[in-house]
């Protein structure tokens, strides 16, 4: 029969076919769980990562840096009595009931882990942004709020932590709502106690510290502030950029808030790339591993793929077949793979330079974990699928068996 009259092979002959080398099954599938399970974890990373930096800014919100610190908040160094300078200078800044929304702020990095806990021995996986604040804090974040407990008091050594953070010290909001017993943790190796809890999903402050500046100021031994964070309302961006340049003995820079963590999700960039090429180097190997199982198991069918064409069935049929074949075959490793990374890695915090990022399964990760399984399945196929079709028919039915 000619390829041109197609009759497709039914699907059951396919998924009776893939039950015939267990072995084989089990090296094919698992291959395919890795790659999936690798695809999802990667995607859900970088998705992280992009979503939580660019997520972090607020409309409206300008930071007051050191001038020349534009690019990194935690090297910046601003004086001290910058935010009442700028509270007296510009008009139209945010208010409440009499609140002024200006946040004097010190972000620094520090190793950060359980009391009790074994000491990390310098890893930078310790490290977590530490962030001294004022209750204009709250105001200024939006995205922030306090869940459990209550905010930390100036001069007794107390800190809140982000839920993010707060779940890879293993604290639970009942642990800092009772009166006593609440959980310790060592800041550069002072003891603080954990008073509260702030929610802030899908931004970089879940995976912070915060505690009173002041209190940060004498643990890190400086007299300058990292930044002011200022909303506006009626003044503009230029406002504040004009009274940056206005004083220049205080030696700021104005920038817009969004802006700032769009330049630093770009600057994150390469750290995406290098999660996304990773797991694919990882995928590859394991795809190879599938590919032989596939490359074998077609091999050793010479001689029934040669009397499927002697039945009349054509070779884009056979080829059709096959792929079903191994589409199924990776469909049983591709499945199971997505929904252990559900169960595995939804909500997972993973630790970056600037804090802790919860990774999220969505949508857009199981599809990218299926659609690489289904084009290892598609494509994988195809190779050992044409060098058995290219034997002549009475060549491959006198072939042995393997």
């Amino acid at each position: 029969m000619s390829d041109s009259s197609f009759t497709p092979i039914p699907l059951f002959y396919a998924a009776r076919n893939i039950g015939r080398s267990p072995l084989r099954l089990v090296l094919t599938a698992s291959g395919a769980a890795l790659v999936v399970f690798l695809v999802v974890g990667a995607m859900a990373s970088v998705r992280a990562l992009d979503a939580g930096v660019r997520a972090s800014g607020t409309l409206g919100n300008v930071m007051i840096v050191g001038a020349g610190s534009e690019e990194s908040v935690e090297r910046s160094e601003i004086p001290a009595s910058a935010p009442g300078v700028l509270a007296a200078s510009i008009k139209g800044i945010r208010t409440t009931a009499g609140a002024v929304y200006i946040s004097p702020e010190l972000h620094t990095p520090l190793p950060l882990y359980r009391e009790g806990d074994p000491a990390p021995e310098g890893s930078a996986r310790s490290l977590a942004l530490v962030r001294g604040v004022e209750p204009a804090a709250f105001l200024v974040h939006p995205q922030a709020r306090l869940a459990a407990g209550r905010i930390p008091e100036v001069g007794a050594d107390e800190v809140a932590v982000g839920r993010s953070l707060a779940a890879t010290l293993r604290i639970a909001d009942g642990d800092v709502e009772r009166n006593g017993d609440r959980p310790r943790v060592l800041i550069d190796e002072h003891p603080h106690t954990v008073t509260g809890i702030i929610d802030a999903p899908g931004v970089a402050i879940d995976g912070e510290a915060w505690m009173p500046i002041t209190d940060l100021l004498v643990l890190t031994k400086r007299q300058t502030i990292s930044a002011a964070i200022v909303s506006l309302d009626g003044a503009e961006l230029g406002d504040v950029e004009a009274f940056a340049a206005r004083r220049s003995d205080l030696e700021v820079a104005a920038i817009d808030e969004r802006a700032y963590y769009e330049q630093l999700a770009q600057f994150f960039r390469p750290v995406r790339l290098l999660i996304a090429l990773s797991a694919f180097v990882v995928s590859v190997g394991a795809m190879f591993g599938g590919l032989n199982a596939l490359d074998a198991s077609f091999a050793s069918r010479s001689r029934e793929i040669a009397m499927l064409q002697v039945l009349g069935f054509s070779r884009t049929a056979v080829i059709g077949s096959l792929m079903q074949e191994s589409v199924l075959a990776v469909a049983t490793g591709a499945l199971p793979a997505v929904l252990l990374a559900r169960l595995v890695l939804d909500g997972v915090g993973v630790r970056f330079s600037m804090g802790i990022f919860s990774l999220s399964v969505d949508a857009t990760c199981v599809a990218s974990g299926l659609g690489a399984g289904l084009m290892l399945g598609l494509v994988g196929c195809l190779p050992p699928a044409i060098r058995c079709l290219r034997s002549s028919i009475p060549v491959a039915l006198k072939a042995d068996l393997v």
